[in-house]
């Protein structure tokens, strides 16, 4: 069973979001990888979302550039947290998409990381999961300790 959903809107996405699966494997987590858009796919998009808990999935990471309603349609279908990853992409670097995740309405949040920010979104999915599992709290703190040593 695969506590995090990976979906990204696009395959062209894929390698910028490569530290995101780099970075749930180091610290032994599983996860199941999409590629489904918000726009060219809406009805697979929601069920991926709403499916999620019932497969095990406990934390999603949604990764999409330009307009990047991806996080927040996912986020609408779901009770589960949601992680939002803006890409670098289009003429506006990336902060088209920062704006289009992290401003959501009231009630539908989506955690936003910085544009390009992949690697963090897979650890933020890392320290969600620490909270109910000693054994990866406890390899997140060697992490986090490693970090401090330099």
């Amino acid at each position: 069973m695969a506590p995090v959903r990976i979906i990204l809107g696009s395959k062209s996405d894929q390698e910028a979001c490569e530290p995101i699966r780099r970075t749930l494997e180091e610290f032994g987590v599983g996860y199941d990888f999409q590629v489904s858009s918000a726009h060219r796919k809406p009805a697979a998009t929601a069920e991926l979302a709403q499916k999620a808990a019932a497969e095990g999935i406990k934390v999603i990471i949604a990764a999409a550039g330009m307009a990047a309603h991806l996080p927040g349609v996912v986020a609408s279908h779901t009770t589960l947290p949601v992680i939002g990853v803006p890409l670098a992409s289009g003429g506006l670097g990336g902060l088209d998409a920062l704006l289009s995740i992290a401003q959501m309405p009231p009630g539908v949040p989506v955690a936003t990381v910085a544009v390009g920010g992949a690697k963090n979104a897979a650890l933020l999915a890392v320290q969600i999961l620490a909270l109910s599992d000693p054994a990866l709290r406890e390899r997140l703190e060697k992490f986090k300790q490693a970090l401090a040593e330099g």
